[in-house]
């Protein structure tokens, strides 16, 4: 597998006042450059992980790492075997994304992808736009995107068995949807068959669930801004809301994602659906917002339940397993 990560996200909006406030002080990213037409934003070590341009020549670009040169020319060789047109990145446009070097290309439904190698960092500290505890990053990537496709079936080669994803668990029920890792987060991209194109969701994985709920407090007090309520995913265990962008798609805000062993790892049908409680999604069509509304009912009604996913520092052991436990911890 030579995609090692999601790297960063390019996109295109005319309205750059509205990310240039919305980035930093609710989703708590550091606005490092501002030009006329574009915004650059951090949210740790790495130079800049989002841009915003106004060019009308930009195209939202999702960029994927590799490990090394050699990594990113095999890369080009399999997408250039199975026919689909490369470009090499000039190396003025590198520099402005922060990467030694890059290739351009696109999936067969026309989503524009880059691949790069060698991340430009900084030593400077990352000072979010608000308080946080900062993202979840470093090698799992910036987090995962989420598409919208006219069909999952018609990409599947690609991501599979040109890119070299790997699918975690699919969902067929109240829509299909995929979704595919490439390194030990359960998934970096994924796919939801509602027949148009375009971005669907991008997630970031939040250090502390605070940092998730006082953005949500923030949100509620926006018209229209909660997209999808707090909830907890099934496959992936994330508890998140979903708040929309000053574009036309959302951001996921999330905390205590799932970590895979892509080596052994069995993909299977998440017959419960995308949630396990939460995550109402008003905007589904009728049919399909009763359908998952009826999907976490079974799962309630069924006990379902999974263990909290934490990383060291952010938890501490309670008490409560047994009497007599509890007293030895507290020396009595």
């Amino acid at each position: 597998m030579s995609v090692a990560a999601f790297g960063y996200v390019g996109l295109r909006s005319d309205k750059l006042d509205d990310w240039a406030a919305y980035a930093p002080k609710f989703l708590g990213l550091q606005l490092v450059e501002r030009t006329q037409s574009a915004l650059k934003f951090r949210m740790d070590d790495r130079k800049q992980r989002m841009v915003v341009s106004s060019d009308e020549a930009t195209q939202n670009v999702f960029g994927w790492e590799v490990a090394d040169a050699s990594e990113l020319d095999a890369l080009a060789g399999r997408l250039e075997a199975a026919k689909v047109a490369v470009e090499r990145i000039p190396t003025a446009a590198a520099d402005l994304r922060g990467v030694r070097a890059g290739i351009a290309f696109a999936d067969p439904a026309g989503t524009r992808l880059e691949a790069f190698h060698g991340p430009e960092t900084t030593s400077a500290p990352f000072v979010p736009g608000r308080p946080i505890s900062g993202f979840r990053t470093g090698t799992l990537g910036m987090g995962h995107v989420v598409l919208n496709v006219g069909s999952v079936d018609d990409l599947l080669w690609f991501y599979q068995d040109v890119l070299g994803f790997g699918l975690s668990d699919y969902i067929l029920r109240p829509f299909k949807a995929y979704f595919f890792h490439v390194n030990p987060r359960h998934h970096s991209l994924a796919m939801i068959e509602t027949g148009r194109s375009g971005i669907h969701h991008i997630m970031l994985e939040l250090m502390s669930l605070d940092d998730v709920g006082q953005a949500y407090d923030m949100a509620a007090t926006e018209p229209e801004r909660i997209a999808t309520t707090l909830g907890r995913h099934t496959n992936d265990y994330m508890t998140s809301f979903y708040a929309r962008t000053p574009n036309e798609f959302m951001v996921e805000y999330g905390w205590g994602g799932r970590s895979i062993d892509p080596k052994t790892w069995e993909p299977v049908e998440m017959t419960y659906g995308p949630s396990l409680w939460g995550h109402d999604r008003t905007w589904l069509p009728a049919d399909q917002l009763a359908a998952s509304r009826a999907l976490r009912a079974k799962a309630a009604a069924d006990g379902q339940r999974q263990p909290v996913q934490v990383v060291e520092g952010n938890y501490e052991v309670g008490v409560g397993t047994c009497a007599w436990w509890d007293g030895m911890r507290r020396g009595s």
